[in-house]
């Protein structure tokens, strides 16, 4: 039996036992140092490039945060109050929170079909998520709080269990859509944080953007490979696959410099995005018409 945490990460031999610690570690910011550890014993030569265990398909979660459904998370506010900056801080602590176990299951579950290269990026993404959530929670800390003192969002890991069986979708959906929508949300955030008078937890902010930009670089890169290597257009796979099941986590406004540094080019996205606009438009029209004939 595979034990979690950096217990469990010095015991491993392979680099799948070590993934596995790392997504059965609950408590966060053990999870967070057993990412950091796993990721030196890999990079030092300490772990085989063997995957002989499974990757747990629901890691177990802390009791705290209260986990909710989207419709039952309250409005955050805009940065205004220290209240409302606690609730973005947290918001965003829970992300990076989820994002380690994201990376880690990338590498353990697909890294056994990829070159070697596939799991050094992906244990550096799950390194750089571990390192944002300590920065994050212990600025909460600062401001009088803490991870677990408000409710997160239930549905992060859904892109997990939905891609769990496709590389190439879970490539598509993670860093080229969810992590991509970090991209375009997050200058406002930061904005808004240093109006606020709170520059230190803005230039957190700026540090985790720097980061994600290049975590979408490597989803990018790695989508194109499997592209490559199952001979199909990317940019046409990638529609294809958000299309299926994403397609309302494309919206704008987009950071279209961002995306383009990440290899994330206007191609991809621009075609889906005016569909899915002018599918809620419509939508929309069509409710306003029904309010007004019923009325």
């Amino acid at each position: 039996m595979i034990a979690s945490g950096r217990t469990g990460v010095a015991a491993a031999c392979s680099i799948a036992e070590a993934c596995r610690a790392v997504l059965l570690t609950t408590d966060p910011i053990e999870k967070a140092f057993a990412a950091r550890v796993c990721t030196r014993r890999w990079r030092k030569g300490a772990l085989s490039h063997r995957f002989d265990v499974a990757m747990p398909d629901d890691p177990p979660r802390p009791d705290r945060p209260e986990l909710l459904a989207p419709g039952r998370m309250r409005k955050r506010g805009r940065a205004g109050s220290e209240r409302s900056r606690q609730a973005m801080l947290h918001a965003l602590a829970h992300i990076e929170y989820v994002a380690i176990d994201l990376a880690f299951d990338c590498a353990g579950r697909f890294g056994e079909a990829m070159p070697r290269g596939f799991v050094d990026d992906w244990l550096g993404v799950g390194a750089d998520e571990a390192m944002h959530f300590v920065l994050l929670d212990r600025r909460l800390r600062a401001l009088g709080s803490h991870y677990g003192a408000l409710p997160a969002h239930a549905g992060l890991w859904e892109a997990a269990g939905k891609t769990r069986d496709d590389l190439a979708a879970r490539l598509a959906v993670v860093p080229m859509a969810l992590e991509a929508r970090g991209l375009d949300v997050t200058p406002m955030t930061v904005t808004r944080f240093e109006a606020a008078g709170d520059a230190r937890s803005a230039a957190i902010l700026v540090r985790i953007y720097t980061d994600e930009i290049r975590h979408v670089a490597v989803g990018t890169r790695w989508f194109g490979f499997c592209c490559t290597r199952d001979r199909k257009a990317p940019v046409d796979r990638w529609q294809s696959l958000i299309s299926e099941q994403f397609r309302d986590i494309v919206k704008p406004p987009f950071n279209d410099s961002a995306r383009a540094q990440a290899g994330l080019t206007l191609d991809y996205y621009g075609t889906l995005a005016a569909l899915t606009s002018s599918g809620q438009t419509s939508c929309r029209r069509e409710r306003e018409g029904q309010i007004s004939t019923s009325g």
